[in-house]
């Protein structure tokens, strides 16, 4: 089951200045970007339902050229929710009780379906009279065009592209624009990992859509390439090292070694041309680890010359 909460808390906590900025440059008129201060999550207690209700992120910021505060409360939902509008309410007032600042609240809803407007609003009215009128902010990535955000310099819009409206043909392309938009941000390796698994996650691709995506990906430009390959392989290096841990038996080994070793001879054929008989013997009899290493190893190669090489060294070596 994925965690849907869970990862995107990790992208909202890791980068909420990047999704103020995307979203809402309003708010970034009128904050001082360095003083965010993430709170700690709220436990408010629902006694009609009799449960317990945590809010998401409460992040307390200053005011530009001002000595005041506010707070913005965002909420992640990855469902359609029946009165999840009465529910924002209450958060409201209960952060603007415990709190007595200015309160921005914000959804933000990741759902693929329906793709209906979600309610932005909760009031309550009398013949006449309308007693509350209560607004917050929505985000509806399903009803977002993926398109809008390829060109934007900003990881969030990396990331959310996953989840952003897109015909199921465009898949591939989406991921493929999505990797090609984080390789350029300038991010730190911990960075790059947490939206990549964003990405990997929420466009995981079948058969077809991966032979598309490979594809595509010849196409662009050699450097660009060359480090979207590198992130493929670190997804690769990754998923064999958590299939070592989980499993210990001999025949699972054997299957995940296979798979290394197939995805290696997919990447050196990109990389240096197709490969005779007895060079793919050679490297389908590498060990697990060994695998690991030749497919870093390969993306600094340019020829099948550089491969002999790097095989030739290995074997001197054991």
């Amino acid at each position: 089951m994925i965690d849907h909460d869970q990862l995107f808390k990790k992208l909202l906590e890791n980068f909420f200045p990047e999704f103020i900025e995307l979203f809402f440059p309003d708010i970034t008129n009128y904050w001082e970007r360095d003083t965010i201060e993430f709170l700690p999550q709220e436990v408010f207690t629902d006694i009609t339902a009799g449960e317990k209700k945590i809010v998401d992120l409460v992040v307390r910021v200053s005011f530009r050229n001002q000595d005041s505060l506010f707070i913005i409360h965002l909420e992640h939902q990855s469902s359609s929710q029946a009165d999840f509008n009465v529910r924002m309410f209450t958060y409201y007032a209960r952060l603007h009780e415990k709190f007595s600042l200015p309160i921005y609240p914000i959804v933000l809803y990741s759902h693929d379906s329906p793709r209906d407007s979600e309610p932005n609003n909760y009031t309550i009215e009398f013949p006449g009279w309308k007693a509350l009128e209560f607004n917050y902010k929505v985000i509806q990535l399903n009803q977002l065009n993926w398109h809008d955000f390829v060109n934007q310099p900003n990881p969030v819009a990396s990331a959310l592209m996953s989840k952003m409206r897109m015909d199921k043909q465009e898949r591939p392309t989406v991921k493929l624009s999505s990797l090609q938009l984080l390789v350029t941000l300038g991010l730190n390796p911990a960075q790059i990992e947490l939206i990549s698994k964003f990405i990997d996650v929420y466009l995981e691709l079948n058969i077809e859509e991966e032979a598309n995506f490979k594809s595509q990906l010849a196409t662009i430009e050699p450097r660009q390439e060359e480090e979207v390959m590198e992130i493929l392989t670190s997804w690769e290096r990754r998923g064999i090292e958590q299939g070592r841990e989980q499993g210990r038996e001999q025949g699972r080994e054997q299957g995940k070694q296979q798979e290394a070793s197939a995805m290696v001879l997919r990447l050196l054929n990109r990389r240096v041309g197709a490969l005779n008989p007895q060079l793919q013997e050679r490297i389908q009899q590498l060990p697990t680890p060994k695998l690991e290493d030749l497919g870093e190893a390969l993306l600094d190669f340019t020829a099948i010359t550089d491969l002999e090489i790097w095989l030739n060294s290995d074997e001197n070596l054991n």
